[in-house]
């Protein structure tokens, strides 16, 4: 296992031992009857819930929902970080990283925003005879988080990276795992944004947050083209 990790550079190392390190606590948590406490603190609420602080756009990326979601996380952050870091640097690299996931998060709440606003206007429908400021306090405390439920996970700031990937070798081939088709760089990224939105506006109860994977890439998107205008990135092979 040592030598794996001494195989990757620096950022992806470190972000990856951050991750597992994250998951052990919210085994050992449930395991001594503690309950998710890692969760209910780190994780991504919206902001009228409880629940929210003020760093959880940032901490949401690293805690996640179950050993599959993070295997797979992880895996797909070692296949194309790990190439991507030594390509950007590994100041630049962390820089696209935190970039990406930040963004995620800035645009699942604004999608969550009017999500809100709809679960809101239903519930309001439903309880009339009620002041707003009453029934905006009683959403706010029992409701909202399963209007807009918390989210977890890196997949934002990875989806991101998949695409930086993407751009920076765009005929590269890579074999997905289901299927094992083989495809170039370009046409994956492609793919995964048109699933992405369909998904993000059809399968709204699937529990996952198409639009911060959607947000990861948009943002991984302006950040490499602003480097490429300014002539920042040594090598580049559009």
């Amino acid at each position: 296992m040592a030598g794996f990790l001494d195989n990757l550079p620096k950022v992806t190392r470190s972000i990856l031992i951050v991750c597992v390190i994250v998951f052990l606590g919210q085994a050992v948590g449930e395991l001594i009857g503690k309950g998710d406490v890692i969760t209910e603190y780190f994780a991504l609420f919206y902001p009228a819930s409880g629940y929210f602080r003020f760093w959880q756009p940032l901490t949401y990326m690293f805690v996640h929902g179950g050993f599959m979601h993070l295997f797979f996380n992880m895996w797909a952050f070692i296949v194309f970080g790990a190439v991507l870091e030594k390509a950007l640097g590994e100041k630049r690299y962390l820089t696209l990283f935190l970039v990406c996931g930040l963004g995620a998060a800035a645009v699942h709440l604004g999608v969550e925003y009017f999500q809100y606003r709809h679960y809101f206007a239903g519930f309001v429908a439903l309880n009339p005879g009620h002041s707003m400021e009453e029934l905006t306090t009683y959403f706010n405390a029992y409701q909202v988080d399963m209007a807009c439920p918390p989210t977890v996970g890196a997949s934002g700031a990875i989806y991101g990276i998949m695409l930086a990937f993407s751009m920076m070798w765009p005929n590269a081939r890579l074999t997905l795992l289901f299927p094992p088709v083989s495809l170039k760089a370009k046409w994956l990224a492609i793919i995964f944004i048109g699933i992405e939105l369909l998904t993000g506006i059809f399968l709204t109860s699937d529990g996952v947050a198409h639009f911060a994977h959607l947000g990861g890439m948009l943002f991984a998107f302006i950040l490499m083209i602003w480097w490429k205008r300014r002539g920042v990135i040594r090598k580049y092979y559009w």
